[in-house]
C-alpha cells in the first residue's frame, strides 16, 4: 500500500521512515532537486514539486495514504495562506482516485482561548494569531472539498524532540527566554507525533480530527526551569516581548490541551506521557556547556 508524503520535514521524514522500515512504498515531495536526491539515497520515491505551483503537482503518483505536513518557509516569500490554503487546494485536485487516506497535520493553534481552560476537538475554535487562522481556513476547505469524506486531520500541539526545543540556545548562551513566564505550554514529542499519523491510518475512520498532545500541559517557567536543570545553567530570566508584536501575540495563547479521544481511538501508549522525560531523551548527545 503506497504513501505520499507532502511535506517531508521534521516530523514527515520520521514518518515516511517508518513506513519503508514496514516495507511500505513511499514516494515524497521535495521542492529542492538535491533534498529529493537525498530522500532517493534512503530508499524513497522523490518527486520534485511545489504545492504553490500546480503545474509541477499534475503526475503524481496513484498511492493510498497522502500525508500531507506541510511547514511554513518564510524564506519562500509566500504568505501562509498561499502555501497553506492554496497549496493544499491544489494537491487535492490533483489527486488520483486511488487515494483512501489523507491525513492533514494541523495545529492546536485553531484553538484561541487566553483563560487557561481545556479544549478538544469539540470546543470552540477562534483562532486569534495567522498560523491557526490558516490552518483554520485549511481544514475547512478540506472538509468542503470531495477529498474530505477521507480526511483524518491531527491538531499538533507544540512539538520538540532531538534538535528542536524552543529557545534552548538562548536560555543557555545568555540565560534569558523571551517569552511570558506564565501560560500554558501544550507538547508532543516528535516519535508521539508519528505514531500518531501511523495510528490515523490504522485505526481512525474519516472524517476524524484529533487533537495531538501529551495531555499533561506544563507553565512556561516550570517548563524551562525544568529544561535548566537538566542543562546545567541557572534558571532563565523571562523577557516577555514587545507589546503588539507576533511574539506577544503568540505568547497570549493560554490554554491545556485534552488528547483523550486520541489516546482511546487511536490505540496509542505515549513514549513520552510529559516534557519530564521527553525533554531528557530529546538532549541525549547535545553538549549544552
Amino acid at each position: 500500500m503506497s504513501k505520499l508524503v507532502i511535506g517531508c520535514g521534521y516530523l514527515g521524514h520520521r514518518v515516511a521512515m517508518q513506513w519503508l522500515r514496514q516495507g511500505e512504498t513511499v514516494h515524497a515531495i521535495s521542492r529542492s532537486s538535491q533534498r529529493a536526491g537525498e530522500l532517493a539515497s534512503q530508499g524513497m520515491l522523490p518527486i520534485v514539486a511545489d504545492v504553490s505551483r500546480p503545474a509541477t503537482l499534475d503526475k503524481l503518483p496513484a498511492v493510498r495514504t497522502v500525508l500531507f505536513a506541510v511547514g511554513y518557509d518564510r524564506k519562500s516569500g509566500l504568505s501562509m495562506e498561499q502555501v497553506y490554503v492554496h497549496g493544499l487546494l491544489h494537491v487535492l485536485d490533483r489527486l488520483p482516485d486511488s487515494v483512501q487516506r489523507f491525513i492533514y497535520v494541523s495545529s492546536t493553534g485553531v484553538y484561541g482561548q487566553e483563560d487557561g481552560s481545556w479544549v478538544d476537538e469539540d470546543s470552540v475554535s477562534v483562532p486569534t494569531r495567522p498560523g491557526g487562522i490558516t490552518c483554520l481556513a485549511a481544514e475547512q476547505k478540506l472538509a468542503m472539498h470531495e477529498v474530505g469524506d477521507l480526511r483524518v486531520v491531527l491538531r499538533l500541539a507544540g512539538i520538540y524532540g532531538p534538535g528542536r526545543i524552543p529557545r534552548l540556545e538562548s536560555m543557555i548562551t545568555e540565560g534569558v527566554v523571551r517569552a511570558p513566564a506564565r501560560g500554558y505550554l501544550n507538547l508532543i514529542h516528535v516519535d508521539d507525533a508519528v505514531q500518531a499519523v501511523l495510528a490515523a491510518e490504522r485505526y481512525a475512520v474519516p472524517p476524524r480530527t484529533y487533537t495531538v498532545s501529551d495531555g499533561h500541559p506544563v507553565y512556561r517557567s516550570e517548563f524551562y526551569q525544568h529544561l535548566a536543570r537538566l542543562c546545567s545553567v541557572p534558571a532563565p530570566r523571562f523577557q516577555p516581548p514587545q507589546v503588539g508584536s507576533s511574539k506577544a501575540e503568540r505568547g497570549k495563547s493560554d490554554k491545556r490541551v485534552s488528547n483523550s479521544r486520541m489516546l482511546q481511538e487511536l490505540r496509542i501508549q505515549l513514549a513520552y506521557p510529559s516534557f519530564r522525560k521527553g525533554l531528557s531523551a530529546a538532549l541525549r548527545g547535545i553538549q549544552t556547556k
